[in-house]
């Protein structure tokens, strides 16, 4: 039997949808824009507002000419080439030399080669950024928590520096809730811990949540290590960075929790508190840990001892494919209601397996009920939410949880949209164009992307 044929059989045939849904009345989509005032920092004040955000941070304790060790993460932060280059700057301006490591837990297939191949993917190379990248998944135990007797372990080579530092975005994370989240204080316990650090903090997040594991490591290591503070990222609703700050180790978790403040009311969200159906045209790790931000859907079905965000409420969600740089990683596609064939057909079991063992969360690469074109998934969606009436069912597309800015739209969303201030309708409702099956109107994040917005 051919190896591929077992994972292609599990793809259901349009017609056999068809003949099981029978007439499924379809809504027109319009396409419609939310309207946000951003301030971006400019391009070109991106590596010197780095170098700045890194200056002022204290190195007392750090001899001249010591070592500088520089995480970064697996995220798909915009510009992150740019602000790392900044950062080794701005330690070279000092009179120390910076080498950067990857602090991304398991990511990477959990090998070292493999993590030097996600940075360069998100163009962090020795030759961009300036100094030297040292990857390995070996760490060392700093110590132990008071209570519970937690092995507290940290990348070996940051371990040998005279001074760590973080680089990352502080941002809603996908799985708890908590006064830090997904930043700098996770970087250093999840993600500076590499394979065996991530797979110790999931493991005991199901008895002891990260909400509270995370502050109390975070708070240890900053005791142990010579962390010599973080430079935060912070990113507005089209992803462009807004906000660059250094934070000292005094101030790390009080800080990092006032920032997340900000990135809860800047993050985008689906416009609409109650949908049928949601349709994606990706997910992915670049687009949130849990391929889709659970923030964003409303949905958080396979995290232990966390409750589920109140809004949306969202009755189905139909997924059309992953990203490339997810790499086949499909993490998180547990929480849709029925995936695209295409979708199938690009997932790497291992590694989504070895994501989700790491994070504790089988639930969560659940493989949903797969079509084989758009038109069998969105009708096999709107025929299991009761009787459906094109001129008011709920049904919004977009390109991902990240990317929220342009959406498709059914005629009733269209008509809510006139009459708020924060969207505008750019094109009327029409019906849903299908070609073989797939859908005819293109991912608006591909006929978007680099494009000015009405509100710029």
């Amino acid at each position: 039997m051919d190896s591929n044929q077992p994972r292609e059989s599990l793809a259901v045939p349009e017609q056999a949808i068809l003949d099981a849904c029978g007439e499924t009345p379809l809504p027109e989509m319009g396409l419609i824009e939310q309207v946000w005032e951003t301030d971006p920092i400019p391009q070109s004040e991106l590596a010197d507002r780095a170098a700045d955000a890194l200056r002022s941070l204290t190195f007392q304790d750090v001899p001249d000419g010591g070592e500088v060790a520089l995480g970064v993460g697996s995220r798909g932060i915009a510009n992150l080439a740019t602000i790392v280059s900044g950062v080794v700057d701005g330690v070279e301006a000092l009179g120390y030399e910076p080498f950067v490591f990857p602090a991304m837990g398991s990511h990477g297939g959990a090998n070292a080669e493999g993590q030097r191949e996600m940075l360069a993917e998100l163009d962090v190379t020795e030759s961009t950024i300036g100094c030297e990248i040292r990857s390995s998944m070996e760490v060392v135990e700093v110590g132990r928590t008071a209570e519970r007797d937690v092995p507290v372990v940290a990348d070996a080579h940051a371990v040998e520096a005279d001074a760590i530092v973080p680089i990352n975005r502080i941002k809603p994370h996908t799985d708890f809730g908590g006064t830090v989240e997904s930043g700098l204080s996770k970087m250093l316990v999840i993600g500076m811990g590499k394979q065996r650090g991530a797979k110790i903090a999931h493991d005991w997040a199901v008895d002891w949540s990260l909400r509270d594991m995370i502050p109390e490591i975070t708070e240890q290591l900053i005791a142990e290590l010579p962390i010599a503070g973080g430079v935060a990222i912070m990113e507005d609703q089209r992803d462009e960075t807004t906000r660059l700050e250094g934070i000292p180790p005094e101030g790390f978790l009080d800080r990092e929790a006032e920032l997340l403040e900000t990135a809860y009311d800047i993050m985008p969200k689906i416009p609409f508190q109650e949908l049928d159906l949601l349709i994606l045209d990706q997910q992915g790790k670049d687009i949130s840990g849990q391929g889709l931000d659970t923030n964003v859907i409303g949905r958080r079905p396979f995290a232990i001892q966390e409750p589920e965000p109140d809004r949306p409420d969202i009755k189905r969600i139909y997924t059309r494919s992953l990203t490339d740089a997810t790499h086949g990683n499909a993490m998180g596609m547990g929480s849709a209601d029925f995936v695209h064939a295409d979708l199938l057909s690009e997932i790497e079991m291992p590694t989504t397996l070895i994501n989700a063992l790491t994070a504790s969360t089988p639930r969560g690469v659940r493989l949903p009920p797969a079509v084989e074109t758009d038109r069998a998934g969105v009708i096999a969606a709107l025929s299991t939410i009761g009787i459906v009436d094109p001129e008011s069912v709920r049904v919004l597309r977009a390109p991902d949880t990240m990317h929220l800015q342009r959406l498709y739209a059914s005629s009733v969303l269209v008509e809510e949209a006139r009459d708020r201030d924060d969207l505008r309708v750019l094109e009327e409702p029409s019906p849903i164009r299908f070609d073989s099956g797939a859908f005819v109107a293109p991912s608006l994040h591909e006929t978007t992307s680099g494009e000015e917005s009405a509100d710029d």
